[in-house]
């Protein structure tokens, strides 16, 4: 904990450097509660501490708070730019203008690098051949996208290997179903299935017209030989289209890829409205709740959530429209293109059809506004009530802003595994998440595995914690070094004593641990402290928490768990073949998706996999043949 007896405050404003760089202050538990950048740092942080400067009730609170801080000297305000935005995102520090959450956009994938492309959802953009369209504001729209796709044009659903010499015996259901040809079987040849995935890269281009023409000649078709099954089959599809075109009906001048944002503010909430313009037409959008300094401007706004928004997305477009001018945007920009690897433009427009388009993102974000404030402030409310009743049932005395809880899972004492999951301020923080592999015990010990998981993480914490007093460096929310309030045992009395015991034999103090008794229906009903059933009501927000994390945990344990049982499978045969090490392993399994369709698959299609020669192929060709296993045998 720091000290201000310690780390004098106005003797360090006076060895500030008159260079650009970043500051973070630290609070009462050496925790960073805001990070800022600038241009130069000296006259930057002592504002912060004069009284002639006018501040905000927010900034004024938070410097009260303000137990030391800490500065990196940098070359350019571009290099402070880039490291704020990094710090803020590792730190998330509670006085900074914060998005109230981090996503993952998901986007369509044409795998064209295929010989029979596929058509799927994915989260993240690879480097290949393959064509991505989007982000889309949810996976429920790109859901419905790909399946008109498959049902119109009868693109593939399955991830088996083939080539038209090496064919498959039968179908899958999705034959019968009548929304594949049967390229697998000879049905339809590679020209023509080919020919199918240009149509798709047509229509997810915008191209729609061909399309629906064609489907309205079926569809005539159809019901002049009384045949009405598909007649209102093509009828159905034909309005899926047209309800996709119309919400792709707003377009640009260009086709260049843009984000129009808009932003709507009212007392310290803030809604932030992003529309995706890809190829020159709006083909989804999002929202962004943000908790605002009220007297913090537009622009100060706006270019915190230009910062965090694109630091680390898949996807940057070359331009990005905005409602006001930005002062550093500039810098911004630079800083943009550097992540992109081209270009990028912050445009403010301010005439004609491109304001409009401005405007019409401003005026949605007002609307999301008025619809959605009252819902995120209840729920932040509710998180509030939830951590005030776990602190009042507990009887906590200082603050709480950490839990960690921890589960064990294993097959019948095979593949020992520990999970810990971590909610901060009630919420959970996913990149403080953390695997175990148990390696000291064999067989079904939940105690023992519990004592292994508990005994690492705490150690490490307590090494990392040294090191960064060591080095000056903070301990980190996403860190081992930032020990919890609360643990959470995901069991009675002898896990509550086990991770006692760990505590007491590290030194640890400080950290209250619970254990969840469950209900008849697996749920928690009650803690277990000092030997002490603690009930919680079944409609309390504390009840609701912890259920949330409860099952977070187990998902998280079974998950890690039965990756490692596929990764092992996997093992038991492709380690055993001669010449195919660790790299040619992965190149297979990233190629043919699983271990049965490497079985099947025969040379020609195994020399089409990266790093394999002729040599290696015709190693794993001969021993899923001749040397290796029977089919099923793993």
């Amino acid at each position: 904990m720091a000290d201000r007896s310690v780390f004098n405050i106005q003797e360090e404003l006076t060895k500030l450097p008159a260079m650009p760089g970043v500051y973070l202050m630290h609070g009462a538990k050496d925790e960073v509660i805001y990070i800022g950048k600038a241009k130069v740092l000296k006259n930057r942080v002592k504002q912060y501490f004069q009284k002639s400067y006018k501040k905000s009730v927010k900034i004024q609170q938070m410097v009260s708070l303000i137990e030391r801080f800490e500065y990196i000297v940098v070359d350019s305000e571009l290099e402070a730019l880039i490291l704020e935005s990094n710090l803020i995102k590792e730190y998330r520090p509670r006085y900074n203008t914060l998005l109230k959450d981090d996503k993952n956009y998901p986007y369509i994938r044409v795998t064209l690098d295929e010989p029979y492309p596929r058509v799927m959802s994915i989260r993240k953009r690879r480097n290949d051949r393959s064509r991505y369209f989007g982000p889309y504001a949810s996976s429920e729209q790109v859901n419905e996208v790909i399946e008109l796709l498959r049902k119109t044009f009868h693109v593939r659903n399955c991830s088996k290997v083939f080539s038209e010499g090496n064919l498959l015996p039968r179908p899958c259901i999705y034959y019968d179903m009548k929304q594949c040809d049967g390229p697998c079987i000879g049905k339809q040849s590679r020209a023509e299935y080919r020919a199918r995935i240009t149509q798709v890269l047509d229509f997810m281009n915008g191209k729609y017209e061909d399309i629906v023409k064609e489907l309205h000649r079926k569809m005539t078709r159809a019901s002049e030989n009384l045949d009405f099954e598909d007649a209102a089959a093509f009828r159905d599809l034909i309005r899926s289209i047209e309800a996709v075109q119309n919400r792709q009906k707003i377009t640009a001048y260009d086709t260049e890829d843009r984000d129009i944002i808009g932003m709507r503010r009212e007392w310290t909430d803030c809604i932030i409205q992003i529309f995706f313009v890809r190829d020159g037409k709006i083909i989804g959008r999002d929202h962004q709740f943000i908790d605002i300094d009220r007297e913090a401007s537009d622009e100060e706004i706006l270019s915190a959530f230009l910062q965090q928004y694109y630091n680390g997305t898949p996807f940057i477009p070359k331009e990005i429209w905005v409602q006001t001018a930005l002062p550093g945007a500039a810098v911004l920009a630079e800083w943009l293109s550097g992540l992109k690897g081209r270009k990028v433009s912050i445009k403010t427009p301010q005439i004609g059809q491109k304001e409009k388009l401005v405007e019409l993102a401003v005026t949605n974000a007002g609307i999301l506004m008025n619809r959605y404030r009252e819902k995120y402030r209840e729920e932040g409310r509710k998180t509030v009530r939830a951590i005030d009743e776990l602190q009042q049932l507990i009887g906590l005395p200082a603050a709480l802003h950490r839990i960690e809880s921890y589960d064990i899972s294993n097959t019948s004492g095979a593949l020992n595994v520990g999970s810990m999951v971590v909610y901060i301020d009630g919420r959970p923080r996913s990149n403080a998440y953390r695997k175990f592999r148990i390696h000291s015990v064999q067989g079904p010990d939940d105690y023992a595995s519990m004592r292994e998981m508990l005994t690492r993480r705490f150690r490490h914490g307590l090494r990392e914690r040294e090191e960064n007093r060591e080095s000056g460096r903070a301990d980190t929310q996403g860190s081992f070094s930032f020990l919890p309030e609360l643990v959470l045992m995901d069991g009675g009395k002898g896990q509550v004593g086990i991770c006692e015991e760990v505590l007491e034999e590290l030194g640890i103090c400080g950290v209250t641990v619970c254990g969840m008794i469950k209900d008849e229906r697996h749920r928690t009903r009650a803690l277990l402290y000092r030997n002490e059933e603690l009930p919680i009501r079944e409609n309390s927000e504390a009840f609701k928490l912890l259920t949330r994390i409860q099952d977070e945990v187990h998902r998280f344990a079974i998950e890690y768990h039965r990756s490692l049982r596929t990764k092992k499978q996997i093992h038991s045969l492709l380690d055993d073949i001669p010449g195919i090490g660790p790299v040619r392993k992965r190149a297979l399994m990233k190629h043919f998706q699983d271990i049965d369709h490497i079985r099947t698959a025969e040379l020609p299609a195994l020399l089409e996999c990266p790093s394999m020669d002729e040599r290696a192929a015709r190693q794993v060709y001969i021993f899923f043949r001749k040397d290796g296993p029977a089919s099923g045998d793993t």
